[in-house]
């Protein structure tokens, strides 16, 4: 003390006075303390508890395969509205008609278009029979030619045959003569000769003279058989050369007309070939003028509502929603969450409009989930930026509610690895991501591929 005063401090026990016992006796907050205890063991305990990781997401409830999604009826050709034969909200069975629209091209316009354009295709058909019974007249045409120019060429070769025989004759008569002619003339000399000695009368000089000119006339006559055998033989190949040279004109104009009428068929062809596809086009096109039910379903909106309006082809028409279709979820996750997620992973959804209770990291107690398993992922980012992933009911589970409704909202939760809770809060504190693993199916199929690759 500082001694400032001369009054002496006396200590006091309180304990000793009733009031005083009664407060500094006494153990406050011993309960609190046991219950801070108690607590303390519980929130430890539930720490070392395992807690199932998750990715969280919304989704919506739609189809597992695609031709049983909700679509709209297109019309394959322009037209106008003139019949309805359904109204929204009604079931339609497949094939049934929905509309009925007319056309708007005038083109299109003849009633009669397909019945007329099939006459047109039944002439053109039998002129295709003309042009080929014209091309096998031609075709025989021309055989003939060829069998009457190899007859005609045979007779001018004999001709010619004859003519060198002839030639060879003349040319043996024409030596025959000669030798004869030379005969004459010796014995005509031997008798002048004769005569001019006194041995020989006048009288046989002019007989021997005569034969020697009768030979000389003989000489004469027989090389104009010659040369005229021999003119035979040219007249004759340029015979031959003649009908050569006439049946191939005649051959080269059988030809022409032969092909000209085969032109004529193919292009005939083409022609009915081209009315063919306009008779098939224009059947067809008369059955587009009735808009029908593709499968059976309920009619949900119609999109062109008035009678007379036109529309252009794959404008919408109607929307139809098909009658029988398997429920499904389609979620999306992000694209750092995607290699946690594989296909057959369990999957917890809450619907929109069922009343649940969720713990996401404990979904054996939660409730008014529904089991799901994945059965597609995405390989492309959607526009939203995340992954698409389709979810479909999980036949070991509870089945799905029979009232919802392709469209509807949804939330799921993919659960993934099992881990303690202080480690799931811990990673929620450092903003890890949750455990990657595989799946052993994942882990054998690797195993597998990478045995092969060795």
């Amino acid at each position: 003390m500082l001694n400032i005063s001369n009054n002496k401090i006396t200590n006091v026990d309180l304990t000793t006075f009733k009031s005083g016992k009664e407060i500094f006796t006494k153990e406050y907050h011993k309960r609190f303390k046991q219950f801070l205890l108690v607590f303390s063991v519980i929130i430890l305990i539930i720490l070392f508890l395992p807690w199932t990781q998750n990715i969280s997401s919304k989704g919506n409830v739609t189809t597992l395969r695609p031709n049983q999604r909700p679509q709209t009826l297109q019309s394959q050709i322009p037209g106008r509205i003139e019949q309805w034969y359904v109204q929204e909200g009604d079931f339609v069975k497949e094939g049934d008609t929905i509309l009925r629209i007319s056309e708007v091209k005038s083109e299109y316009f003849d009633n009669q278009l397909a019945r007329r354009t099939q006459d047109q295709l039944n002439i053109k058909t039998q002129s295709i029979d003309a042009y080929r019974n014209k091309v096998i007249a031609l075709e025989n045409q021309i055989k003939a030619l060829q069998n009457e120019r190899v007859l005609k060429l045979e007779q001018a070769k004999n001709k010619l045959t004859q003519a060198h025989l002839k030639v060879k004759s003349d040319s043996i008569d024409l030596e025959a003569i000669k030798t004869k002619q030379s005969i004459a003339e010796i014995q005509l000399e031997r008798v002048v000769n004769l005569q001019k000695e006194g041995l020989k009368a006048v009288k046989d000089v002019e007989e021997k003279r005569a034969k020697f000119q009768e030979a000389n006339a003989k000489l004469i006559s027989q090389e104009n058989k010659y040369l005229t055998s021999q003119n035979n033989v040219i007249n004759a190949k340029l015979a031959i050369s003649t009908l050569n040279a006439t049946y191939q004109d005649k051959l080269a104009k059988a030809r022409s007309s032969l092909f000209t009428a085969k032109s004529a068929t193919l292009d005939t062809e083409v022609q009915v070939s081209k009315l063919e596809t306009s008779v098939a086009n224009y059947t067809k096109r008369s059955s587009l003028l009735y808009i029908t039910a593709p499968q059976d379903g309920f009619i949900n909106k119609a999109i062109k509502s008035g009678i007379g309006e036109t529309f252009k082809e794959g404008e919408q028409l109607v929307g139809i929603m098909p009658a029988n279709y398997e429920l499904a979820v389609e979620m999306y996750v992000r694209p750092i969450d995607l290699p946690l997620v594989h296909i057959g992973e369990d999957v917890r959804v809450q619907f929109d409009g069922w009343p649940a209770i969720v713990f996401s990291g404990w979904p054996n107690v939660s409730y008014g989930t529904y089991g799901a398993k994945v059965v597609a992922i995405e390989n492309f980012i959607s526009d939203n930026g995340m992954y698409r992933v389709l979810l479909a009911p999980n036949k070991d589970a509870e089945p799905w509610p029979t009232a919802i409704r392709v469209g509807s909202g949804a939330k799921t939760i993919a659960l993934l690895d099992n881990v303690p809770i202080w480690f799931e809060l811990w990673r929620q504190l450092n903003s890890f991501p949750p455990n990657f693993y595989q799946p052993q199916d994942s882990k054998k199929v690797e195993k597998s591929k990478l045995k092969k690759l060795k």
